[in-house]
């Protein structure tokens, strides 16, 4: 492996090791969802007070709204192992069939963007966490399995795509919103007392300011803003040093990043204001359509900057006066 791949690798895996030092890992420690923690804990003591499996759990929203380690708290709160996976890696029996056998009573299988399953997949799912059993083919004969009683979490950013038939599966199904920037405050502050970051109450409020609403990238910019701090003799994250690290990261007041100046500007200018469709949109801006969708499209449409019609997407009067054009 060349150096300039292994210090990529090596920053992505102490990116992950970050992560997931920063997570909560009990109910009582996540902040905000206040409605979710609320559901999530009624049917987490109710499972523990019947000793049964906690019914199967969907959670829905935008990415790193926390769907994971939600996940992961389930697990420890019921004190049982977790396993995860996720939808696009589940591509035939052969991968699916072992892991449901080889689950142990009341365990957590957690699969992200579960709405990517195929529909083989799905109809070997509804046997399993209907009637704890597994189809298994043993030469030209199939048999049925018993497997223990378990509790599938699914994780989508994508609710419509999931099919009727499995949604109708989830007992429980909870939806994560967008943070506000008083919970994202709380949680940059819990963040920097866990990584020994000295910060400020303006400097915490700026990073939340322009965090999209989401927790994953309030760490994540509280990380840069730290490099920049570090970088520049700053060993405490003040709100100029933070608004001096965002404009060098072209970050704005509302967190836009140039892919969402970007997004805004072509229906703009280079259709009028649209509306323009999903595809031709991606094209312009050489991303993938899901990408456009999932990611972008969700924090810009929240604060009232783009819409969605029938015929396409448009730029509001919001978009217009942002960039000062009339």
């Amino acid at each position: 492996m060349k150096t300039k791949d292994l210090a990529f690798f090596s920053r992505i895996v102490e990116e992950v090791v970050v992560e997931q030092k920063l997570r909560p890992k009990r109910l009582a420690e996540f902040i905000g969802q206040e409605r979710v923690k609320i559901n999530l804990k009624l049917a987490l003591e109710s499972a523990k007070m019947r000793g049964e499996a906690l019914d199967h759990v969907l959670f829905a929203g935008p990415p790193g709204l926390g769907k994971t380690t939600l996940s992961n708290i389930v697990a420890n709160e019921l004190g049982v192992k977790f396993q995860a996976t996720t939808g696009p890696v589940l591509r035939s029996k052969k991968e699916l069939i072992p892991i449901l056998i080889s689950l142990s009573a009341r365990q957590v299988l957690f699969v992200d963007e579960v709405h990517r399953l195929t529909p083989m997949l799905e109809e070997i799912l509804y046997t399993a966490l209907e009637d704890s059993k597994v189809d298994v083919i043993l030469g030209e004969t199939t048999h049925q399995v018993d497997i223990d009683p378990f509790t599938f979490i699914g994780a989508t950013t994508r609710m419509g795509k999931l099919t009727a038939p499995l949604r109708s599966r989830f007992g429980i199904l909870l939806h994560l919103e967008y943070y506000s920037q008083a919970e994202l405050t709380i949680i940059i502050n819990r963040s920097a007392k866990i990584l020994g970051i000295e910060i400020e109450e303006d400097g915490a409020l700026e990073i939340a300011s322009r965090a999209r609403g989401t927790p994953r990238i309030a760490n994540r910019l509280l990380r840069r803003v730290l490099d920049y701090a570090l970088v520049n003799g700053a060993y405490v994250i003040t709100k100029p040093i933070a608004q001096a690290a965002f404009e060098l990261l072209e970050i704005d007041k509302h967190g836009f990043d140039n892919m969402d100046r970007k997004l805004l500007l072509a229906i703009i200018e280079k259709y009028q204001g649209g509306p323009v469709g999903l595809h031709t949109l991606a094209a312009v801006l050489s991303e993938e359509p899901d990408v456009v969708e999932e990611v972008y499209e969700p924090y810009l449409m929240q604060l009232g900057f783009l819409a969605r019609t029938p015929q396409g997407r448009i730029a509001t009067k919001l978009a217009y006066d942002h960039f000062g054009i009339r």
